[in-house]
Formats: structure tokens, C-alpha cells, sequence
């Protein structure tokens, strides 16, 4: 045989070597909601997991935001082509819980897969939103946050304002904010992004009351909302008052009003840590972050922050093979190094306790303050039955009855009680749907 085709028989066995591995690799579906820069890092993590084994290669697939990510992981899973494991967000939890059969819990996973697996690793502010009853994880925390308040502290020092003391209670925010507007450091006093989740949700939490009864629905499905109590009519009373100064400016849905803080029109946004990224990216001043305030008549006060974001649930109907290769990725995942670049690069909390202590040796929170407020505001206490978390179906919708019913109190055409008692009215009727659904 002549050397070239001694070299091509050569080259042709390597290729079908290569060709044979490549094929061996079992494939794993990741559906997430991750777009832009955060679903390039999603990407970063499969293939980094993906060269670090050759049995398993994750694929990381972009379905859209949350919701379009759960109704088409849904829609997938009744034509029985759905992937291994999808991204849900945090209020898709009882929904998630109450579709039998579909879901492998990750306590089970992980117990039957043979891979090494401890519970108490991660941060029990983070886990308890996603366990049973009796404390077992259901799903893997990916990227869970909580809202915290950003602050301009050029505008606090324009105003005579200490730059290093954000106010801690309402009443001494609202104080604040009438300097600031009296002495046109900003417009504003503060925006507010994820209305229901900061203003009602975390501001439950925060104060140890509840939003709804059952323990906030993790007791049960017979739920009632309880967001019209005093002391949450309280608050949103006082924030549409508060309009009427500029101390509060209400901004839209979701993160829309984060452009009224970077550009300098409000002093102060309370939005989700992951907001963090494009605020140093978009602020052209000194900014600070700070845990959210509380009154300081409530006996309990502050309590615990709750968490927003997603978790990864795997689903059911996969061989065991399948879930071997799952259960080392959500291990890897865990992986005190990739939790901490995951924090480090997003503003999301590390779900583990080893990730936020490499970060903190790491030397990143004394080089960027702040950024552990949301860690410590999780952390603040042990939660209790009013601040572990929401498990309440059709949440996505209640949420929405919330919003237009905020907007109402916002624009005059409902007081803050008249608002809150439509709300929970109308969210108790899809509370009700929600428990004939699943029975």
C-alpha cells in the first residue's frame, strides 16, 4: 500500500474513531428561558460540562421566556417528545408539583442515579421554596435572586443624604426621597420593578405575614389570599399617596422601570439582584445596594427575603441511562466554581453554601459591595411558614389579576383596599379552577 493511502486509512480510522465517540455521547435536553447574555452563559455551562466527560453531552436549547418555556416543555411532554430537564419559574412551582406523572423529583433522581448527593449544601432560604412536605427536593435551584434596593448615592450626597446609610424603614425612605426631590438630585424618589413579587410577595415575606393562608399553600390547595390585610393596604395606600410627592413613580411591569433608575430619574429601584449587571453596566454615577426596608411598628420585622427566579426540573419518561447523565449535570452544576461564576456573572444568588464562601474568599464582594446583600437579606432569619415561599396554582395568572389591580390603585380608579379586595376575589376564583383541575 503507498504511503498517501496508508496515510488516509490512517486519517479515515481516526475520524471514525472520533465519529463513534461522538455518537456514543448520550444527548440531554436542557429548555430554558435564558435569552441574550445570560443564555450565552447557560451555553458556557453545557459546554463546559460537556468537556469535562465524554458520556454525556447537554444541549442547551432557548425556548423563549418563561412562560412560552413551560407551555411548550408542557405541550412536548402530551406529544411525548419533551427534553430532560426544563427551566420554570418560581410561580410555576404548584403547577409543576400538580402534574402527576410528569415530573421526576430530583431527591429520586439523584438517590436512584448512585450520584453523591447532600441536601444540606445548599441555602435553605433557596431550597425550601422547591420541597415537599416533609423537606425533600423536588427540583434543582438554578437561578434564584431576590429584590433588593439600588440606590444613587450621588443623589444622596446632593441631597445632604449619607451615601453609606441607606434608610431601612419605610418611613425613613420616604423621608429621604422628599430631600432628594426637594433638592432635584432626581426626580423621583424610587421605582419599583415585579410589583406582586416585591411590593406584595417579598413584602409579606419581610414582615412575616402572610399572602395567603395554608401557609402560604404549601399545607394544602384549599388556599385563600390574604394580600388585602391592614397592613398591605397599609403599604400600597401609602405608595399611591407617596405618587402624589414623587416619592414613588410607578414604571410598568417586570423590569421596566430599571431605565428610570440608571438614567437618574429615580433615586432609588428595588428590582431583583439580578439587575445588578446592567445597573454597573448602564449607571453613569455612584450607586450602593441595600436590603429592603420594613416598618418598624410590625413586631416581626425584618424577617426573611423570598426568592424569584427558576429552578430545573427534570421530567419523566427518559431511560436510566438518561438520568445518570442528569443527575451528574445538577451535580456539576452545584459545583462550588460554577455556582460562584454563575453568581459573579449574573447577580443570581449561589445556591450553595461552598459557592458564596469561595466567592467571599475570592475577594469579589469587597470588590464589588453589595452584591452579597441579597445573600444576607435571604439569610437574615430562619423562615418561617409566612416567608419560605408561595406554592399557589395558577399563580401566573393571579399575578396578572394583581398587576391590572395595582394599576388601578395606581391611576386613581380604585383605592388601595377596593384594589386589593378585587384581587383576591378574583385570584380566589382561579385558586378554586386550579384545585378542580387537579383533583
Amino acid at each position: 500500500m503507498s504511503l498517501p493511502r496508508v496515510l488516509f486509512a490512517f486519517f479515515m480510522s481516526l475520524f471514525m474513531l472520533n465519529a463513534a465517540s461522538a455518537l456514543a455521547a448520550t444527548e440531554i435536553q436542557w429548555w430554558h428561558a435564558m435569552g441574550g447574555e445570560l443564555g450565552e452563559r447557560v451555553g458556557k455551562i453545557a459546554a463546559d460540562f460537556n468537556k469535562s466527560q465524554s458520556e454525556y453531552k447537554v444541549k442547551a436549547v432557548y425556548k423563549g421566556n418563561y412562560t412560552e418555556t413551560m407551555t411548550s416543555a408542557i405541550a412536548a411532554f402530551r406529544a411525548k417528545k419533551h427534553p430532560h430537564i426544563v427551566q420554570v419559574f418560581e410561580v410555576g412551582t404548584a403547577s409543576m408539583m400538580a402534574a402527576k406523572g410528569a415530573v421526576n423529583p430530583v431527591y429520586k433522581l439523584m438517590k436512584e442515579s448512585g450520584e453523591p448527593f447532600d441536601q444540606n449544601r445548599y441555602l435553605a432560604a433557596v431550597v425550601g421554596y422547591y420541597t415537599t412536605a416533609d423537606g425533600k427536593m423536588l427540583s434543582m435551584p438554578f437561578n434564584s435572586s431576590t429584590p433588593v434596593v439600588f440606590y444613587n448615592k450621588d443623589a444622596f450626597r446632593k441631597a445632604g443624604l449619607d451615601p453609606d446609610k441607606p434608610p431601612k424603614t419605610w418611613p425613613e425612605l420616604a423621608e429621604a426621597c422628599r430631600k432628594i426631590v426637594k433638592s432635584k438630585a432626581c426626580k423621583y424618589g424610587f421605582t419599583t420593578g415585579w410589583q406582586s413579587w416585591v411590593q406584595l410577595e417579598n413584602f409579606g415575606a419581610w414582615h412575616n405575614v402572610p399572602m395567603a393562608s395554608r401557609a402560604n399553600g404549601f399545607k394544602g390547595l384549599d388556599t385563600k389570599l390574604m394580600i388585602n390585610s391592614p397592613l398591605h393596604v397599609k403599604h400600597i395606600q401609602n405608595m399611591v399617596d407617596w405618587q402624589k410627592e414623587n416619592i414613588f413613580k410607578y414604571g410598568g411591569r417586570r423590569s421596566t422601570p430599571n431605565p428610570l433608575f440608571i438614567n437618574g430619574e429615580a433615586a432609588m429601584l428595588m428590582n431583583s439582584s439580578a439587575s445588578y449587571a446592567g445597573v454597573k453596566a448602564g449607571a453613569k454615577f455612584d450607586f450602593g445596594v441595600a436590603m429592603l426596608p420594613y416598618y418598624p411598628d410590625v413586631k416581626d420585622a425584618p424577617q426573611n427575603g423570598i426568592i424569584g427566579g427558576a429552578t430545573l426540573w427534570v421530567l419523566s419518561g427518559h431511560s436510566r441511562n438518561d438520568y445518570k447523565g442528569v443527575a451528574k449535570f445538577l451535580n456539576y452544576l452545584s459545583l462550588p466554581e460554577v455556582q460562584a461564576w454563575w453568581h459573579q456573572q449574573t447577580g443570581y444568588v449561589p445556591i450553595t453554601k461552598d459557592a458564596y464562601d469561595l466567592t467571599r474568599e475570592m475577594g469579589f464582594y469587597q470588590k464589588n459591595p453589595g452584591t452579597d446583600i441579597a445573600i444576607k437579606q435571604l439569610n437574615h432569619k430562619k423562615p418561617t411558614e409566612n416567608s419560605k415561599g408561595l406554592r399557589l396554582g395558577n399563580f401566573v395568572q393571579i399575578r396578572d389579576i394583581i398587576n391590572e389591580e395595582l394599576e388601578n390603585a395606581w391611576s386613581g380608579k380604585k383605592s388601595a383596599k377596593k384594589a386589593l379586595d378585587d384581587a383576591v376575589a378574583r385570584g380566589n376564583t382561579l385558586l378554586r379552577k386550579f384545585e378542580k383541575s387537579v383533583k
